[in-house]
């Protein structure tokens, strides 16, 4: 295995794919497709399938989502986010995230930024930036910049560097062991 890990360009720029609130995780890959492979390349032919069974046939490598609220609602299985990131798609944004969803993004390496109002800013294949200094979002039909909900920089530093296992591989620890230790009270 190489020491070499993916880290993620400073500038994410892709076509948006736009899409309602409560995209559950069964509408981003149905269970009955997920129970078939643990291969993730498989994984992303049934991305999105209960919105277009077609879908990975029409996105393209560098595509960018953009949500309403409660995107990756519904159960917490980590192949939804995966299926995502090897379908092509660079990052996700959207006004709000289930909280089990936008952690197991931050783990496999696949940028969330929750951008309040973005799904009214966002046309369906608009050109979108996202700034992985910033955590902000551009569209640059009229350049306008978007900030996301900070995340703490240990999220940053573990999505940059393509999730979890690829930071430990790179840096033999994990980036919260980097973190003040609290006195713990007695």
């Amino acid at each position: 295995m190489s020491n070499t890990t993916i880290k993620l360009p400073k500038l994410l720029r892709g076509r948006a794919w736009v899409w309602p609130d409560d995209v559950n995780t069964d509408i981003i890959i149905p269970f009955r497709f997920k129970a078939r492979t643990n291969d993730p390349v498989e994984m992303a032919k049934y991305v999105m399938y209960g919105f277009d069974p077609e879908f990975y046939k029409k996105v393209h490598k560098g595509d960018i989502f953009v949500a309403g609220r409660n995107f990756g609602g519904g159960s917490s299985r980590e192949q939804a986010p995966v299926a995502i990131k090897y379908s092509g798609v660079s990052a996700v944004i959207a006004e709000s995230f289930a909280r089990i969803f936008y952690r197991n993004s931050f783990a496999i390496g696949l940028p969330a930024l929750e951008v309040p109002g973005i799904t009214k800013k966002v046309s369906q294949f608009d050109e979108v930036e996202v700034d992985m200094e910033n955590w902000a979002v551009r569209t640059v039909k009229d350049g306008q910049v978007h900030k996301a909900t900070k995340v703490p920089d240990f999220l940053m530093e573990l999505v940059k560097e393509g999730g979890l296992v690829e930071y430990y591989r790179q840096h033999h620890s994990f980036p919260w062991e980097k973190l003040e230790k609290l006195p713990v009270a007695r």
